[in-house]
Protein backbone atom coordinates (compact mmCIF):
# COMPACT_ATOMS: atom_id res chain seq x y z
CA UNK A 1 0.00 0.00 0.00
CA UNK A 2 2.51 2.01 -0.04
CA UNK A 3 3.30 3.10 -3.44
CA UNK A 4 -0.96 3.34 -3.27
CA UNK A 5 -0.19 6.21 -0.72
CA UNK A 6 2.22 8.08 -2.68
CA UNK A 7 0.19 8.05 -6.06
CA UNK A 8 -2.89 9.58 -3.46
CA UNK A 9 -0.63 11.55 -1.74
CA UNK A 10 0.98 13.27 -4.97
CA UNK A 11 -2.57 13.59 -6.44
CA UNK A 12 -4.21 14.79 -3.35
CA UNK A 13 -1.36 17.39 -2.18
CA UNK A 14 -0.08 18.85 -5.51
CA UNK A 15 -2.50 17.63 -8.05
CA UNK A 16 -0.48 16.56 -10.48
CA UNK A 17 -1.32 14.88 -13.89
CA UNK A 18 -1.13 10.86 -14.25
CA UNK A 19 1.84 12.07 -16.31
CA UNK A 20 3.87 13.40 -13.90
CA UNK A 21 2.99 11.18 -10.95
CA UNK A 22 4.35 8.36 -13.75
CA UNK A 23 7.33 10.28 -13.54
CA UNK A 24 7.89 10.82 -9.61
CA UNK A 25 6.51 7.18 -8.82
CA UNK A 26 7.68 4.75 -12.04
CA UNK A 27 3.68 3.38 -11.30
CA UNK A 28 1.99 2.58 -14.85
CA UNK A 29 -0.14 5.92 -15.73
CA UNK A 30 -3.51 2.99 -16.11
CA UNK A 31 -2.96 1.68 -12.56
CA UNK A 32 -2.09 5.65 -11.40
CA UNK A 33 -5.64 6.50 -13.44
CA UNK A 34 -7.22 3.57 -11.39
CA UNK A 35 -5.78 4.65 -8.04
CA UNK A 36 -7.48 8.08 -8.32
CA UNK A 37 -10.63 6.64 -9.78
CA UNK A 38 -11.39 5.10 -6.85
CA UNK A 39 -10.15 7.38 -4.49
CA UNK A 40 -12.68 9.80 -6.02
CA UNK A 41 -15.28 6.78 -5.70
CA UNK A 42 -14.56 6.65 -2.11
CA UNK A 43 -14.02 10.30 -0.94
CA UNK A 44 -11.07 9.79 0.12
CA UNK A 45 -9.04 12.73 1.39
CA UNK A 46 -5.57 13.98 2.39
CA UNK A 47 -6.93 14.24 6.36
CA UNK A 48 -8.72 10.52 5.90
CA UNK A 49 -5.55 9.18 4.02
CA UNK A 50 -3.30 10.20 6.84
CA UNK A 51 -5.54 8.76 9.34
CA UNK A 52 -6.07 5.49 7.81
CA UNK A 53 -3.90 2.42 8.30
CA UNK A 54 -3.18 -0.05 5.40
CA UNK A 55 -5.69 -2.39 5.83
CA UNK A 56 -8.57 0.26 6.33
CA UNK A 57 -7.25 1.91 2.51
CA UNK A 58 -7.10 -1.16 1.28
CA UNK A 59 -10.99 -1.94 2.28
CA UNK A 60 -12.03 1.77 1.18
CA UNK A 61 -10.39 1.80 -2.45
CA UNK A 62 -10.56 -2.11 -3.19
CA UNK A 63 -13.72 -3.64 -1.10
CA UNK A 64 -13.51 -6.45 1.03
CA UNK A 65 -10.69 -9.08 -0.50
CA UNK A 66 -11.40 -13.22 -0.42
CA UNK A 67 -9.48 -15.44 0.61
CA UNK A 68 -7.79 -17.32 -2.01
CA UNK A 69 -7.02 -20.57 0.39
CA UNK A 70 -7.79 -23.90 -1.42
CA UNK A 71 -10.67 -25.69 -1.27
CA UNK A 72 -10.36 -29.08 -0.66
CA UNK A 73 -12.39 -30.61 -3.22
CA UNK A 74 -10.26 -28.46 -5.64
CA UNK A 75 -7.08 -30.12 -7.31
CA UNK A 76 -4.46 -28.38 -7.68
CA UNK A 77 -2.77 -27.71 -10.90
CA UNK A 78 1.03 -29.10 -12.00
CA UNK A 79 2.53 -25.67 -11.74
CA UNK A 80 5.87 -27.79 -12.76
CA UNK A 81 4.26 -28.83 -15.67
CA UNK A 82 2.61 -25.05 -16.71
CA UNK A 83 6.07 -24.03 -15.87
CA UNK A 84 8.11 -26.05 -18.75
CA UNK A 85 5.75 -25.76 -21.13
CA UNK A 86 5.65 -21.65 -20.85
CA UNK A 87 9.24 -22.02 -21.49
CA UNK A 88 9.85 -24.53 -24.48
CA UNK A 89 6.77 -22.12 -25.83
CA UNK A 90 9.29 -19.22 -26.23
CA UNK A 91 11.65 -21.84 -27.49
CA UNK A 92 9.38 -23.14 -30.17
CA UNK A 93 7.06 -19.51 -30.43
CA UNK A 94 4.12 -21.88 -30.76
CA UNK A 95 2.40 -19.00 -28.79
CA UNK A 96 1.11 -21.47 -25.54
CA UNK A 97 -0.53 -18.90 -22.76
CA UNK A 98 -1.42 -19.44 -19.44
CA UNK A 99 -5.47 -19.02 -20.63
CA UNK A 100 -4.55 -22.05 -23.06
CA UNK A 101 -2.91 -24.06 -20.21
CA UNK A 102 -5.78 -23.40 -18.17
CA UNK A 103 -8.64 -24.23 -20.34
CA UNK A 104 -6.93 -27.83 -21.18
CA UNK A 105 -6.55 -28.06 -17.01
CA UNK A 106 -10.47 -27.28 -16.57
CA UNK A 107 -11.41 -29.38 -19.38
CA UNK A 108 -9.81 -32.43 -17.63
CA UNK A 109 -11.25 -31.62 -14.28
CA UNK A 110 -13.87 -30.00 -14.59
CA UNK A 111 -15.53 -28.55 -11.57
CA UNK A 112 -12.81 -29.80 -9.59
CA UNK A 113 -10.94 -27.61 -11.66
CA UNK A 114 -9.64 -23.74 -10.30
CA UNK A 115 -11.19 -20.88 -12.01
CA UNK A 116 -8.64 -18.92 -14.29
CA UNK A 117 -7.81 -16.28 -11.74
CA UNK A 118 -7.01 -18.50 -9.24
CA UNK A 119 -4.93 -20.44 -11.42
CA UNK A 120 -3.35 -17.67 -12.41
CA UNK A 121 -2.64 -16.33 -8.24
CA UNK A 122 -1.28 -19.93 -7.46
CA UNK A 123 1.25 -19.79 -10.99
CA UNK A 124 2.14 -16.86 -9.31
CA UNK A 125 2.81 -17.73 -6.44
CA UNK A 126 4.83 -20.80 -7.54
CA UNK A 127 7.47 -18.63 -9.69
CA UNK A 128 7.99 -16.72 -6.65
CA UNK A 129 9.05 -19.71 -4.76
CA UNK A 130 11.84 -20.24 -7.34
CA UNK A 131 15.12 -19.01 -7.60
CA UNK A 132 15.18 -15.30 -8.55
CA UNK A 133 17.14 -16.06 -11.93
CA UNK A 134 14.42 -18.49 -12.46
CA UNK A 135 12.08 -16.03 -12.75
CA UNK A 136 13.04 -15.33 -15.59
CA UNK A 137 11.98 -16.76 -18.41
CA UNK A 138 15.03 -17.89 -20.64
CA UNK A 139 14.78 -19.33 -24.07
CA UNK A 140 15.90 -22.64 -25.04
CA UNK A 141 19.52 -22.53 -26.65
CA UNK A 142 19.78 -18.49 -26.37
CA UNK A 143 21.79 -17.40 -24.02
CA UNK A 144 25.37 -18.57 -21.88
CA UNK A 145 26.35 -16.76 -18.98
CA UNK A 146 30.12 -16.69 -17.85
CA UNK A 147 31.73 -15.36 -14.86
CA UNK A 148 34.49 -16.19 -12.68
CA UNK A 149 34.20 -17.41 -8.92
CA UNK A 150 35.17 -15.06 -5.81
CA UNK A 151 36.85 -18.41 -4.35
CA UNK A 152 39.75 -19.88 -6.20
CA UNK A 153 41.45 -23.05 -5.57
CA UNK A 154 45.29 -23.04 -4.07
CA UNK A 155 47.72 -24.55 -6.61
CA UNK A 156 50.88 -26.12 -4.20
CA UNK A 157 54.22 -26.01 -5.63
CA UNK A 158 55.65 -29.12 -4.69
CA UNK A 159 59.32 -27.99 -5.50
CA UNK A 160 59.11 -24.26 -3.94
CA UNK A 161 56.30 -24.58 -1.47
CA UNK A 162 54.90 -21.56 -2.73
CA UNK A 163 50.59 -21.50 -3.18
CA UNK A 164 49.18 -19.81 -6.33
CA UNK A 165 45.61 -19.26 -6.80
CA UNK A 166 44.11 -20.79 -9.32
CA UNK A 167 40.91 -19.29 -10.98
CA UNK A 168 37.32 -20.47 -11.48
CA UNK A 169 35.88 -20.33 -15.05
CA UNK A 170 31.76 -21.17 -14.52
CA UNK A 171 29.49 -20.61 -17.45
CA UNK A 172 25.66 -21.95 -17.37
CA UNK A 173 22.95 -22.09 -20.07
CA UNK A 174 19.59 -20.11 -19.67
CA UNK A 175 16.96 -22.20 -19.94
CA UNK A 176 18.60 -25.62 -17.84
CA UNK A 177 21.03 -24.35 -15.36
CA UNK A 178 23.10 -26.58 -16.94
CA UNK A 179 26.83 -25.96 -15.73
CA UNK A 180 30.46 -25.95 -17.15
CA UNK A 181 33.65 -25.45 -14.50
CA UNK A 182 36.96 -24.66 -16.11
CA UNK A 183 39.66 -24.09 -13.61
CA UNK A 184 42.89 -21.90 -14.93
CA UNK A 185 45.88 -20.26 -13.90
CA UNK A 186 44.95 -17.12 -14.39
CA UNK A 187 41.95 -14.29 -16.12
CA UNK A 188 44.04 -13.53 -18.55
CA UNK A 189 42.42 -13.37 -22.43
CA UNK A 190 43.96 -16.40 -23.59
CA UNK A 191 42.95 -18.42 -20.80
CA UNK A 192 39.30 -16.93 -20.53
CA UNK A 193 39.02 -17.75 -24.06
CA UNK A 194 40.05 -21.39 -23.99
CA UNK A 195 37.31 -21.91 -21.41
CA UNK A 196 34.73 -20.71 -23.47
CA UNK A 197 36.24 -22.91 -26.38
CA UNK A 198 35.98 -25.86 -24.51
CA UNK A 199 32.65 -24.72 -22.83
CA UNK A 200 31.04 -25.31 -26.35
CA UNK A 201 32.96 -28.32 -26.63
CA UNK A 202 30.99 -29.82 -23.27
CA UNK A 203 27.74 -28.51 -24.18
CA UNK A 204 28.13 -29.87 -27.85
CA UNK A 205 26.75 -26.85 -29.53
CA UNK A 206 26.90 -22.91 -29.39
CA UNK A 207 24.34 -20.80 -27.42
CA UNK A 208 23.12 -17.44 -29.55
CA UNK A 209 24.25 -15.07 -27.05
CA UNK A 210 26.93 -15.02 -24.43
CA UNK A 211 26.85 -12.46 -21.41
CA UNK A 212 29.57 -11.90 -19.41
CA UNK A 213 30.55 -9.38 -17.19
CA UNK A 214 32.98 -6.17 -17.58
CA UNK A 215 36.44 -7.86 -17.34
CA UNK A 216 38.84 -6.44 -19.76
CA UNK A 217 39.21 -9.83 -21.15
CA UNK A 218 35.92 -9.44 -23.04
CA UNK A 219 34.93 -5.84 -22.50
CA UNK A 220 36.91 -2.54 -23.19
CA UNK A 221 34.36 -0.20 -22.62
CA UNK A 222 30.55 -0.66 -21.55
CA UNK A 223 29.56 3.32 -20.50
CA UNK A 224 27.69 6.10 -21.71
CA UNK A 225 30.88 7.96 -22.68
CA UNK A 226 32.35 5.03 -24.71
CA UNK A 227 29.17 2.93 -25.61
CA UNK A 228 29.48 -0.95 -25.86
CA UNK A 229 33.37 -1.66 -26.76
CA UNK A 230 34.35 -5.52 -27.09
CA UNK A 231 37.57 -7.14 -27.08
CA UNK A 232 38.55 -7.69 -30.45
CA UNK A 233 40.30 -11.28 -29.73
CA UNK A 234 37.10 -11.83 -27.78
CA UNK A 235 34.55 -10.39 -30.80
CA UNK A 236 36.37 -12.75 -33.07
CA UNK A 237 35.77 -15.92 -30.86
CA UNK A 238 32.30 -14.67 -30.77
CA UNK A 239 32.28 -14.33 -34.77
CA UNK A 240 33.91 -17.93 -35.20
CA UNK A 241 30.86 -19.57 -32.99
CA UNK A 242 28.31 -17.05 -34.39
CA UNK A 243 27.33 -15.56 -31.32
CA UNK A 244 26.83 -12.31 -30.15
CA UNK A 245 27.87 -10.59 -27.00
CA UNK A 246 25.61 -8.98 -24.29
CA UNK A 247 27.43 -8.18 -21.60
CA UNK A 248 25.93 -7.66 -18.29
CA UNK A 249 25.59 -3.62 -17.04
CA UNK A 250 28.83 -2.47 -14.60
CA UNK A 251 27.58 -3.33 -11.62
CA UNK A 252 24.37 -4.96 -11.74
CA UNK A 253 24.58 -8.74 -11.28
CA UNK A 254 20.87 -9.20 -11.42
CA UNK A 255 21.43 -8.82 -15.32
CA UNK A 256 23.30 -12.15 -15.13
CA UNK A 257 21.19 -14.11 -12.45
CA UNK A 258 22.33 -17.62 -13.69
CA UNK A 259 25.50 -16.83 -13.34
CA UNK A 260 25.66 -15.68 -9.85
CA UNK A 261 23.37 -19.06 -9.04
CA UNK A 262 25.89 -21.27 -10.98
CA UNK A 263 28.92 -19.58 -9.02
CA UNK A 264 26.79 -20.09 -5.67
CA UNK A 265 26.40 -23.69 -6.10
CA UNK A 266 30.01 -24.27 -7.56
CA UNK A 267 31.21 -22.57 -4.23
CA UNK A 268 28.75 -24.90 -2.35
CA UNK A 269 29.06 -28.36 -3.75
CA UNK A 270 32.39 -28.29 -5.75
CA UNK A 271 34.75 -26.01 -4.17
CA UNK A 272 34.22 -26.98 -1.15
CA UNK A 273 35.16 -30.50 -1.89
CA UNK A 274 38.61 -29.03 -1.70
CA UNK A 275 38.64 -27.26 1.89
CA UNK A 276 41.22 -29.78 2.96
CA UNK A 277 42.90 -31.22 0.39
CA UNK A 278 45.78 -30.21 -1.47
CA UNK A 279 45.66 -29.77 -4.91
CA UNK A 280 49.48 -29.95 -7.30
CA UNK A 281 48.54 -28.41 -10.66
CA UNK A 282 45.90 -26.78 -12.76
CA UNK A 283 45.18 -30.30 -14.37
CA UNK A 284 44.71 -32.24 -11.36
CA UNK A 285 42.20 -29.76 -10.66
CA UNK A 286 40.65 -30.03 -13.28
CA UNK A 287 39.91 -33.90 -13.28
CA UNK A 288 38.55 -33.62 -9.97
CA UNK A 289 36.30 -30.52 -11.00
CA UNK A 290 35.02 -33.01 -13.87
CA UNK A 291 34.26 -35.63 -11.61
CA UNK A 292 31.85 -33.88 -9.13
CA UNK A 293 30.47 -31.59 -12.05
CA UNK A 294 29.25 -34.44 -13.28
CA UNK A 295 26.95 -35.13 -10.24
CA UNK A 296 26.47 -31.60 -9.63
CA UNK A 297 24.50 -31.74 -12.97
CA UNK A 298 22.80 -34.87 -12.36
CA UNK A 299 21.67 -33.95 -9.09
CA UNK A 300 17.55 -33.45 -8.99
CA UNK A 301 16.40 -29.98 -8.31
CA UNK A 302 13.88 -29.91 -5.05
CA UNK A 303 11.63 -27.35 -6.79
CA UNK A 304 11.62 -28.67 -10.25
CA UNK A 305 11.92 -32.43 -9.84
CA UNK A 306 14.12 -32.92 -12.27
CA UNK A 307 18.33 -32.26 -13.11
CA UNK A 308 20.15 -29.71 -14.78
CA UNK A 309 21.03 -32.66 -17.52
CA UNK A 310 17.52 -33.61 -17.57
CA UNK A 311 16.30 -30.16 -18.26
CA UNK A 312 19.73 -29.72 -20.69
CA UNK A 313 18.30 -32.35 -23.09
CA UNK A 314 14.84 -31.49 -23.00
CA UNK A 315 15.46 -27.84 -23.58
CA UNK A 316 18.94 -26.42 -23.98
CA UNK A 317 20.56 -28.87 -26.28
CA UNK A 318 17.68 -29.54 -29.11
CA UNK A 319 18.27 -25.51 -29.80
CA UNK A 320 21.74 -25.24 -29.81
CA UNK A 321 24.10 -24.04 -32.44
CA UNK A 322 26.05 -26.55 -34.26
CA UNK A 323 30.16 -26.27 -33.89
CA UNK A 324 31.85 -25.11 -36.45
CA UNK A 325 34.17 -27.82 -38.48
CA UNK A 326 37.22 -26.19 -37.39
CA UNK A 327 38.34 -25.58 -33.97
CA UNK A 328 39.42 -22.09 -32.87
CA UNK A 329 42.56 -20.86 -32.50
CA UNK A 330 43.25 -18.43 -30.03
CA UNK A 331 44.77 -14.93 -32.14
CA UNK A 332 45.48 -11.60 -30.68
CA UNK A 333 45.31 -8.33 -32.74
CA UNK A 334 48.02 -5.47 -33.31
CA UNK A 335 47.58 -2.38 -35.64
CA UNK A 336 50.93 -2.07 -37.45
CA UNK A 337 51.83 -0.01 -40.26
CA UNK A 338 54.67 -1.12 -43.06
CA UNK A 339 58.22 0.18 -42.48
CA UNK A 340 60.40 1.82 -45.51
CA UNK A 341 61.86 -2.32 -45.93
CA UNK A 342 58.17 -3.59 -46.41
CA UNK A 343 57.81 -5.03 -43.07
CA UNK A 344 56.05 -4.92 -40.00
CA UNK A 345 57.24 -5.15 -36.39
CA UNK A 346 56.00 -7.88 -34.66
CA UNK A 347 57.22 -8.49 -30.89
CA UNK A 348 60.77 -7.79 -31.99
CA UNK A 349 60.33 -10.07 -35.56
CA UNK A 350 59.51 -8.57 -38.68
CA UNK A 351 57.59 -9.97 -41.40
CA UNK A 352 57.31 -8.70 -45.02
CA UNK A 353 53.97 -7.67 -46.99
CA UNK A 354 53.97 -6.65 -50.97
CA UNK A 355 56.46 -3.85 -51.87
CA UNK A 356 53.19 -1.77 -52.79
CA UNK A 357 52.08 -1.41 -49.44
CA UNK A 358 54.74 0.84 -48.37
CA UNK A 359 53.43 3.11 -45.45
CA UNK A 360 49.94 1.66 -45.06
CA UNK A 361 48.84 0.64 -41.89
CA UNK A 362 47.76 -2.57 -41.60
CA UNK A 363 46.20 -5.18 -38.95
CA UNK A 364 48.30 -8.30 -37.55
CA UNK A 365 46.28 -11.14 -36.33
CA UNK A 366 48.46 -13.30 -34.83
CA UNK A 367 48.96 -17.02 -32.93
CA UNK A 368 51.20 -19.64 -31.32
CA UNK A 369 51.88 -20.82 -34.86
CA UNK A 370 50.81 -18.30 -38.08
CA UNK A 371 50.64 -14.48 -38.13
CA UNK A 372 48.38 -12.88 -40.83
CA UNK A 373 48.34 -9.56 -42.14
CA UNK A 374 45.03 -7.87 -43.70
CA UNK A 375 44.62 -4.43 -45.18
CA UNK A 376 41.16 -3.16 -45.01
CA UNK A 377 40.12 -7.09 -43.86
CA UNK A 378 41.69 -8.48 -47.16
CA UNK A 379 44.36 -11.11 -46.49
CA UNK A 380 48.03 -9.49 -48.02
CA UNK A 381 50.39 -12.09 -45.85
CA UNK A 382 50.90 -15.03 -43.94
CA UNK A 383 53.84 -16.29 -42.24
CA UNK A 384 55.00 -18.73 -39.95
CA UNK A 385 55.64 -17.39 -36.43
CA UNK A 386 59.07 -16.38 -34.99
CA UNK A 387 60.00 -16.64 -32.12
CA UNK A 388 63.65 -15.63 -31.87
CA UNK A 389 64.28 -11.43 -31.38
CA UNK A 390 65.71 -10.16 -34.85
CA UNK A 391 64.42 -12.92 -36.59
CA UNK A 392 63.06 -11.87 -40.15
CA UNK A 393 60.15 -13.54 -42.62
CA UNK A 394 60.93 -12.10 -45.80
CA UNK A 395 58.91 -13.66 -49.37
CA UNK A 396 60.00 -13.97 -52.00
CA UNK A 397 56.95 -12.61 -54.15
CA UNK A 398 57.53 -9.66 -51.46
CA UNK A 399 60.18 -7.82 -53.01
CA UNK A 400 60.43 -5.33 -55.92
CA UNK A 401 62.36 -6.45 -58.85
CA UNK A 402 66.03 -4.61 -59.39
CA UNK A 403 64.95 -2.06 -62.03
CA UNK A 404 61.63 -1.00 -60.31
CA UNK A 405 64.17 0.13 -57.51
CA UNK A 406 64.12 3.53 -59.02
CA UNK A 407 60.20 3.75 -58.34
CA UNK A 408 60.89 3.19 -54.39
CA UNK A 409 60.80 5.36 -51.84
CA UNK A 410 63.52 4.36 -50.31
CA UNK A 411 66.31 1.60 -52.64
CA UNK A 412 69.81 0.45 -52.23
CA UNK A 413 71.28 3.20 -54.39
CA UNK A 414 69.55 6.02 -52.42
CA UNK A 415 71.41 4.91 -50.25
CA UNK A 416 74.91 4.41 -51.35
CA UNK A 417 74.83 8.09 -52.50
CA UNK A 418 74.00 9.42 -49.11
CA UNK A 419 76.53 7.49 -47.69
CA UNK A 420 79.01 8.91 -50.41
CA UNK A 421 77.76 12.14 -49.47
CA UNK A 422 78.88 11.52 -46.23
CA UNK A 423 82.25 10.04 -46.28
CA UNK A 424 84.03 6.83 -47.26
CA UNK A 425 83.56 5.21 -43.48
CA UNK A 426 79.65 5.52 -44.09
CA UNK A 427 79.71 4.05 -47.45
CA UNK A 428 81.79 1.02 -45.75
CA UNK A 429 79.00 0.87 -43.57
CA UNK A 430 76.22 0.82 -45.91
CA UNK A 431 77.37 -2.21 -47.67
CA UNK A 432 78.51 -4.24 -44.43
CA UNK A 433 75.02 -3.69 -43.72
CA UNK A 434 74.17 -5.31 -46.64
CA UNK A 435 75.86 -8.17 -46.46
CA UNK A 436 74.52 -8.75 -43.77
CA UNK A 437 71.24 -9.78 -44.23
CA UNK A 438 69.63 -11.71 -46.71
CA UNK A 439 67.86 -9.56 -48.32
CA UNK A 440 68.82 -6.17 -48.82
CA UNK A 441 65.48 -3.99 -48.03
CA UNK A 442 66.00 -5.73 -44.30
CA UNK A 443 68.93 -3.41 -43.72
CA UNK A 444 67.06 -0.33 -44.62
CA UNK A 445 66.20 0.87 -41.64
CA UNK A 446 69.63 0.29 -40.18
CA UNK A 447 71.12 2.47 -42.48
CA UNK A 448 68.75 5.13 -42.58
CA UNK A 449 68.85 5.27 -38.71
CA UNK A 450 72.88 5.29 -39.04
CA UNK A 451 73.11 7.55 -41.50
CA UNK A 452 70.67 9.78 -39.71
CA UNK A 453 72.82 10.43 -36.73
CA UNK A 454 74.99 13.02 -39.35
CA UNK A 455 72.24 15.64 -38.82
CA UNK A 456 72.55 15.45 -35.21
CA UNK A 457 76.73 15.12 -34.52
CA UNK A 458 77.79 15.99 -37.97
CA UNK A 459 79.52 14.44 -40.88
CA UNK A 460 83.24 13.90 -39.27
CA UNK A 461 82.17 12.82 -35.70
CA UNK A 462 79.91 10.26 -38.11
CA UNK A 463 82.56 9.36 -40.21
CA UNK A 464 85.10 8.88 -36.78
CA UNK A 465 82.41 6.42 -34.89
CA UNK A 466 82.24 4.57 -38.03
CA UNK A 467 85.84 4.15 -38.75
CA UNK A 468 85.93 2.95 -34.74
CA UNK A 469 82.36 0.36 -35.30
CA UNK A 470 84.49 -0.75 -38.76
CA UNK A 471 87.39 -2.12 -37.28
CA UNK A 472 84.89 -3.99 -33.90
CA UNK A 473 82.50 -4.93 -36.59
CA UNK A 474 79.54 -3.46 -34.89
CA UNK A 475 76.26 -2.93 -37.27
CA UNK A 476 73.93 -1.74 -34.34
CA UNK A 477 71.99 1.68 -33.88
CA UNK A 478 72.27 2.01 -30.20
CA UNK A 479 76.26 0.90 -30.11
CA UNK A 480 77.33 3.37 -33.00
CA UNK A 481 75.23 6.06 -31.05
CA UNK A 482 76.87 4.75 -27.68
CA UNK A 483 80.60 5.44 -29.32
CA UNK A 484 79.16 9.18 -30.54
CA UNK A 485 77.94 9.98 -27.22
CA UNK A 486 81.07 8.56 -25.75
CA UNK A 487 83.23 9.46 -28.21
CA UNK A 488 84.90 5.86 -28.17
CA UNK A 489 87.19 6.93 -31.13
CA UNK A 490 89.29 9.67 -28.61
CA UNK A 491 90.07 6.81 -25.83
CA UNK A 492 93.83 5.94 -25.44
CA UNK A 493 94.32 2.26 -24.79
CA UNK A 494 96.06 1.95 -21.21
CA UNK A 495 98.72 -0.85 -22.91
CA UNK A 496 99.47 1.36 -26.01
CA UNK A 497 101.46 3.83 -24.97
CA UNK A 498 102.38 5.25 -28.57
CA UNK A 499 98.60 5.43 -29.27
CA UNK A 500 97.91 8.00 -31.95
CA UNK A 501 94.25 9.67 -32.13
CA UNK A 502 92.60 8.61 -35.56
CA UNK A 503 92.07 11.07 -37.92
CA UNK A 504 90.19 11.57 -41.30
CA UNK A 505 92.86 13.98 -42.68
CA UNK A 506 96.31 11.56 -41.38
CA UNK A 507 95.09 8.15 -42.99
CA UNK A 508 97.12 8.42 -46.40
CA UNK A 509 101.06 9.06 -47.40
CA UNK A 510 100.00 12.13 -49.56
CA UNK A 511 100.60 14.98 -47.17
CA UNK A 512 103.20 17.52 -46.63
CA UNK A 513 104.58 17.63 -43.42
CA UNK A 514 106.61 20.52 -41.86
CA UNK A 515 109.95 19.42 -42.92
CA UNK A 516 109.00 20.16 -46.78
CA UNK A 517 109.22 24.03 -45.66
CA UNK A 518 112.58 24.21 -44.05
Amino acid sequence: MKQVREVLRLHLLANLSSRKIQGATGVARTTIQDYIKRCNDANVTIATLNEMNDDALQVKLFGEQTSLTSKPSKIMPDYNYVHQELKQSKKEKTKVTLMFLWEAYKAQYKDDAYEYTQYRVYYKRYKQKLNPSMRQVHIAGEKLFVDYSGVTIPIHNQKTGEVDKAQVFVGVLGASGYTFVHVTHSQTQEDFILSHVLAYEFFGGTPRVVVPDNLKSAVIFNDKQHGLVINESYAALSRHFNMRVEPARPRRPKDKPKAEQGVQGIQRYILAHFRHIKIFSVEEANEKVAAILEKYNNKVMKHLNKSRRELFEELDYPELQALPANRYIYEQFKVARVNMDYHISLKKCNYSVPYKYLKEEVEVRYSTHHVRIYLKNDLIATHPRLRIIGQTSTLHEHMPNEHQYIDEKMNPERLRSWAKSIGEYSSLFVEDAFEAVEHKANAYRVIVAVLSLAKKYGDIELELALMYATQKRILKVKSITSILDKKLYLQKSVNNTTYETPSLFNTHKNLRGPDLYK
